[in-house]
């Protein structure tokens, strides 16, 4: 009887005291996660297109847009707030379509696309078609907290960043040399002349995009454009289109997309993505590789995509020769890479 009495208050002793390993393993498990992934287009991303200093100027602006949106996850920050400030780095570079550096449309004029999305509520934002709009994610964002609606466009969409006291910028702030050259081999094209391949095969590429997950378990996802070279007759591409360029949910991923526009929506491919995790049960990374290298390659599309799960786990999945992208993890680890290899 004694003997049984001592090993039952051995056993409670026990239960009652996790060993060192158990109660290490519990503070890891404590531990908030985050991270942040992001994308700079996909396209004809090729070494021989490539000078060193060119690539150098992509990779610190990647590492500086990367480090802007960690650095908000780390102290605590919101997943919604490291997009849009992540995106505004970008935006505000000419080396990416969107913001200063995008793409001009056949009247040689800039219309910029922007959306965003919360996992929690899946509360959405977008804009489309805006010209004096200096950080098109910022309006977007405004859309999504300070109004009824999840899209506005044009005019409007402009009208509605004047309450809000946005910046507002000439439409040439965002026209540059490299642009108005990518325009001009596109309508020669149209008129069956020569023209620069280079410009050519990149004319639908460029977008910016953003995917965060913040250390309460939110996560979020920004898209910004200016869309395809060219474009005719208000042209609006998958960018500012939730599920298609962008969607998040708290149960699955958060998703912004790059690429051929047109094939995106038709594929609803952000949202695609996030179906298959919950319905499938499958991982981020298994559902991104068939979205994209199958279901939207066997559509004809062309392009790729970043994302985050709900426990950390990135991808940067694309069917293009290249993606610029870059991705930092709660430890600090940076990776960043523009090419297939």
């Amino acid at each position: 009887m004694k003997k049984s009495i001592l090993l039952l208050v051995s056993l409670l002793f026990i239960a009652c005291h996790d060993s060192p390993k158990l109660s290490k393993e519990k503070n890891v498990a404590k531990t908030p996660k985050f991270g942040i992934v992001i994308h700079g287009g996909a396209g004809v991303i090729k070494k021989e297109y490539m000078t060193d200093s060119l690539q150098k100027a992509y990779e610190a602006k990647l590492e500086e847009a990367i480090n802007v949106g960690h650095k908000i996850l780390s102290e605590g920050g919101t997943a919604v707030e490291a997009v849009k400030e992540t995106i505004n780095v970008m935006e505000n570079s000419p080396l990416f379509n969107s913001g200063k550096g995008a793409v001009l449309n056949a009247d040689g004029i800039a219309e910029l696309d922007a959306s965003i999305m919360e996992g929690k509520t899946r509360n959405a934002g977008a804009i489309s078609g805006v010209q004096h709009i200096k950080n098109p994610i910022d309006l977007a964002l405004k859309v999504m907290n300070q109004s009824d609606h999840v899209m506005l466009s044009a005019s409007g969409a402009e009208e509605f960043a004047k309450l809000h006291d946005l910046e507002f910028v000439d439409n040439s702030y965002f026209i540059t040399e490299n642009r108005k050259r990518a325009l001009e081999a596109s309508q020669a094209k149209e008129q069956g002349l020569s023209s620069n391949e280079f410009y050519l095969s990149n004319e639908k590429f460029g977008t910016v995009g953003c995917a965060a997950l913040d250390k309460e378990g939110n996560l979020a996802a920004g898209t910004s454009t200016g869309g395809m070279t060219n474009k005719k007759y208000g042209r609006i591409g998958d960018s500012p289109i939730i599920g298609a360029g962008t969607y998040a949910n708290n149960k699955t991923c958060a998703i912004s997309a790059t690429g051929h526009g047109e094939y995106f929506i038709r594929g609803v491919v952000a949202h695609d993505i996030s179906a298959m995790m919950e319905y499938q049960g499958i991982s981020l990374e298994k559902a991104a590789q068939r979205v994209i290298q199958k279901k939207l390659t066997e559509l004809g599309g062309t392009g790729g995509i970043v994302g985050i799960d709900k426990k950390g786990n990135v991808v940067m999945e694309f069917n293009t020769p290249g993606m610029f992208r870059a991705t930092k993890n709660m430890k600090g680890e940076t990776e960043i890479k523009m090419y297939k290899d």
